[in-house]
């Protein structure tokens, strides 16, 4: 079948022969219609099919270290709360009250309890309803039957993922053989020290397939970070990954030497490269030789996207002193190159919305982003 170009969206938009270009084996493969990245139906059918049953990275255990400590994240669902209990208990509820709908809290703080900031309903960091102010004679209210809706709440080495739906696989399941991967980083020790966001006028999924070749290195960080060459990594699970092959970590800019000692117990490919990992849909955990970070991607409609990046090292190296100064090259190499990044997928975005767009060509070194593609349209269509 002949090409359609980027403004003729078919009927017929699920229909699996619109795609078999992208199907094919990777260097026989077209890249996604363009449809894929500015489409309403499609991005609807992504978040219902690809968003909503998948396990969400929403940050680290220890940024709620204190009972009543929360945060309000992203979900394809609406917005989650997520929070530790009077026990010590990392939960999470749909971030809406059980009245009429309000978003209970807009960030992260610290509170003994959840108050409505519209009609004053309170409700105990269990979820359950507290009070009920104005309800009593209402026939039949139960205040058992009004608590905070919990959504299932897993973690992984401190990294805290949620999931809205009832079934579906554990997270063990969905990481697959990720977590023994990366086992030599000793994760449960790592320490977040900054996390920043970013809005960027493109479709989620351009930051995402970006975030997983090193094809573009030389050119759009042609003064930052440089040329880096890459080789596939071999994955069990919801997860694709690239190895970055530098025996030097590459979490600080090329001519300054990284400021802290590497991770002593790392092995194999931890001690040749950086690991570009990313749990599907759109978290990204980068493994170097010395931190973490996380690069999550959190659509927001069709051509716009949250991306929150964070920062992780090992808690002995965080407690160093002289921590504060040397974490500083580290930040400047991420405040540099993400902007950079950002900046050409807006552009990219611009070219896709072209009437006269058709699918190009995959090259060999975009492996993981043949990989997601194929991912994300096993559950779309």
């Amino acid at each position: 079948m002949g090409h359609k170009r980027a403004m003729d969206e078919p009927e017929d938009l699920f229909d699996p022969a619109h795609y078999r270009g992208t199907r094919r084996p990777l260097l026989e493969a077209e890249t996604l219609p363009a449809w894929c990245y500015g489409g309403a139906a499609f991005y609807r059918r992504e978040l219902a099919r690809a968003f909503r049953p998948a396990w969400r990275f929403v940050g680290r255990a220890e940024e709620l270290a204190e009972p009543g400590d929360h945060m309000s994240v992203w979900s394809a669902a609406g917005p989650v709360i997520v929070l530790r209990d009077d026990d010590g208990a990392l939960r999470a509820f749909a971030n809406s009250c059980r009245h009429r709908g309000a978003q209970l809290v807009e960030s992260c703080g610290r509170a003994k309890r959840l108050v409505c900031p519209y009609h004053g309903w309170s409700y105990r960091l269990s979820g359950d309803l507290l009070a009920a102010p104005g309800m009593d004679g209402v026939v039949g209210f139960d205040k058992a039957a009004h608590g905070l809706m919990p959504l299932r709440l897993e973690t992984w080495a401190g990294f805290v993922f949620v999931n809205p739906t009832d079934e579906g696989p554990s997270l063990a399941e969905w990481l697959g053989d990720l977590p023994a991967r990366m086992a030599c980083y000793r994760l449960e020790q790592m320490r977040c020290t900054r996390r920043v966001g970013f809005e960027v006028a493109a479709n989620w999924k351009l930051l995402a397939e970006n975030a997983l070749e090193a094809y573009h290195t030389g050119l759009v960080h042609r003064d930052s970070l440089g040329q880096q060459a890459a080789e596939p990594v071999a994955t069990h699970g919801n997860w694709t990954a690239l190895l970055v092959l530098d025996e030097r970590s590459v979490a600080t800019l090329p001519g300054t030497a990284p400021a802290l000692a590497p991770i002593p117990t790392l092995e194999g490919d931890a001690l040749r490269g950086t690991t570009f990992t990313m749990v599907y849909p759109s978290t990204q955990f980068a493994f170097a030789q010395d931190c973490v970070w996380w690069f999550d991607v959190q659509p927001l409609g069709p051509r716009r996207t949250r991306l929150v990046l964070g920062s992780c090292f090992p808690e002995a190296a965080t407690q160093q002193a002289g921590f504060d100064e040397a974490v500083e090259a580290y930040y400047r190499r991420w405040d540099l190159a993400t902007p950079e990044d950002n900046a050409i997928c807006e552009r990219q975005q611009k070219g896709l919305d072209s009437a006269l767009r058709t699918p190009g060509r995959f090259a060999a070194s975009e492996f993981a982003v043949h990989a997601l593609d194929n991912w994300v349209l096993d559950r779309v269509l």
